[in-house]
């Protein structure tokens, strides 16, 4: 058991750090999100190979506010990176994507005829 114990938290260590790497050199917003999101993964993945190898269920509910708070997380972002997208006009229609993204897109189109 010790073999799996050491094998199973090297590499999560290894991911952890990869994940943290990814934080700190990512380029975009969305790349440190996507980093952070992996590391609570990789958090709730820790505390559930403890829980399984040492057979100590307290950690249990400590697994189940690591796992909502990197839902939570994600789905707030999403919601806030998706509202800088589209903005909406008094009349409550949104607005469309910017400018640019909307050109980009019609190009695109176009080079796919």
């Amino acid at each position: 058991m010790t073999v799996v114990f050491w094998f199973a938290y090297g590499m999560l260590g290894i991911g952890a750090l990869l994940a943290l790497v990814r934080l700190g050199t990512g380029p975009s917003l969305l790349d440190r999100v996507v980093a952070t999101d992996t590391l609570l993964v990789i958090i709730a993945a820790g505390l559930a190979v403890h829980a399984g190898l040492q057979r100590d269920p307290t950690v249990v509910p400590v697994l189940v506010v690591v796992s909502l708070l990197a839902f939570v997380g994600s789905v707030s972002v999403a919601r806030y990176i998706g509202g800088m997208l589209v903005a909406s006009t008094g009349d409550g229609q949104d607005v469309g994507l910017p400018e640019a993204a909307e050109e980009k897109a019609a190009r695109a189109a176009e080079g796919d005829r």
